[in-house]
């Protein structure tokens, strides 16, 4: 159970009682089949919507994040550019810049209390060669306008007083929030506009004009794809996006002492330039809420509830957080620990489109930068599938198609080497203070 959903009544709501038509069938109620139905039936009131959930609302990655509801995407701006152009690369990035300002708006418009609070994002430089990555990433991404600063060491400490700190950059487009929620509250405000969620309900195939559940099959003109790190288990769709394992902490709420010197006095997210991920942000009870990859990937995609908790993982990201900051004692004071599988695309590129001949639609690939691109995605969705001419249907992600992955046993090779790369890198990195060459060859992977 993830800190975010462990004060939730999670009763499920009625599973699919059989057959039905419907005007929208949308497999996956977290946020971007939640968004996808929200601006559907707030665009055409008329329309009869449906969602299909395996568990209950905001079960997967939605109830699970880090709770940064931010402008990032996994693919860089200067990949974006080689590949659309300039223009559609600012098009798209000036659109996720405003898209956390709507994910505010329509929280508050609906009485959603997901404790937003834009207070941007630190990423710290804590050795030489990190700090080294830092300036190449301002470089990198000031050309595009994006808003995005260096920080020297005391202005880096100053937002988030971890050891070693050396610098870092600073973005204001970023909100922490509680995801758990703004799932739940989602969902209860698409059910108010008239959408049936149906959960404990799981899709074993989607064809043009229906889905196929464990409970009935639900005949619709269009079939919407939302099921992220969890598309592994529908037929024909075991090599669409591996499912990659994120795990977190959380702590108990940490003494005001505590937060005099590290500060987040804004609720700022947290990061630093390590090459395997790590991310935070102080909750609006003032615990720290702690996460990274590292996780193995499972062979053959699978995805299990034994994988949502590693012994290793956590031990890692409890020590990586002691750290950072050395005031929580030798143990930290964690109280949750809990973990789940984010969509990974084959290029790293998220995507949205519709397929007007079949019906089907689909969005997902965010690489766990889904809570704020989720919207975007569900927005999108709406004008397209409503037909709808709008600057979203135009941006680059939209008609976009990943290659499938590789077969068995070539995936499991290459994913858990990439991601044995990145440990390795970090280690010789910090022992050495020089970059590791070879995970440059991560990069080419991943299409930067």
């Amino acid at each position: 159970m993830s800190y975010w959903l462990s004060t939730f009544d999670l009763a499920p709501r009625e599973a699919l009682p059989g057959d039905r038509d419907v005007d929208v069938a949308i497999v996956g109620a977290g946020f971007t089949g939640l968004w996808t139905a929200y601006y559907l039936t707030s665009a055409d009131p008329s329309l009869r919507v449906a969602m299909l959930e395996a568990e209950v609302a905001g079960f997967g990655a939605s109830g699970r994040n880090g709770g940064w509801c931010s402008a990032l995407l996994p693919t860089s701006p200067a990949a974006l550019a080689r590949k659309h152009g300039r223009d559609a690369a600012l098009a798209l990035l000036r659109a996720m810049e405003s898209t956390v300002d709507e994910v505010g708006r329509v929280a508050a418009a609906e009485g959603i209390d997901c404790h937003f609070a834009k207070g941007g994002t630190v990423v710290l430089a804590r050795t030489p060669v990190q700090l080294a990555r830092a300036r190449a990433h301002v470089e990198a991404e000031s050309p595009f306008g994006i808003d995005v600063s260096l920080l020297s060491a005391d202005q880096a400490r100053s937002l988030c007083g971890a050891t070693d700190v050396l610098g870092g950059v600073y973005t204001p487009h970023c909100a922490a929030i509680h995801p758990g929620r703004l799932v739940r509250g989602l969902a209860r405000a698409v059910e108010r506009l008239g959408v049936v969620v149906y959960e404990r309900t799981r899709a074993l195939s989607l064809r043009p004009g229906e889905v196929v559940t464990d409970r009935g099959t639900v005949r619709a003109p269009v079939v919407v794809r939302a099921t992220e790190g969890y598309t592994s288990a529908l037929a024909g769709q075991k090599r669409a996006l591996a499912p990659l394992y994120s795990l977190m902490v959380a702590t108990e709420p940490l003494p005001s002492s505590f937060w005099d010197t590290v500060g987040l006095a804004r609720r700022e997210t947290f990061a630093d330039f390590r090459r395997m991920v790590i991310y935070g942000q102080r909750t609006a009870d003032d615990r720290l809420a702690f996460g990274g990859r590292g996780a193995p990937y499972h062979f053959g995609s699978r995805v299990a509830p034994a994988y949502d908790a590693d012994e290793r993982v956590h031990a890692a990201i409890e020590s990586t957080l002691v750290e950072l900051f050395p005031a929580l004692g030798p143990k930290p004071p964690v109280t949750h620990r809990w973990g789940g599988p984010l969509g990974v695309p084959r290029d790293w590129t998220a995507s949205v489109g519709f397929d007007r001949t079949s019906g089907l639609a689909w969005a997902g690939g965010y690489v766990g930068d889904g809570v704020a691109t989720t919207n975007l995605a569900g927005r999108t969705l709406a004008d397209l599938v409503t037909g709808t001419p709008s600057p979203l249907t135009r941006l680059p992600w939209v008609g976009h198609r990943s290659r499938r992955w590789e077969p068995e046993p070539l995936r499991w090779l290459g994913i858990n080497l990439g991601l044995r790369m990145m440990d390795v890198a970090d280690a010789r990195e910090n022992r050495t203070g020089r970059p590791f060459r070879p995970a440059a060859l991560f990069d080419r992977f991943i299409g930067e």
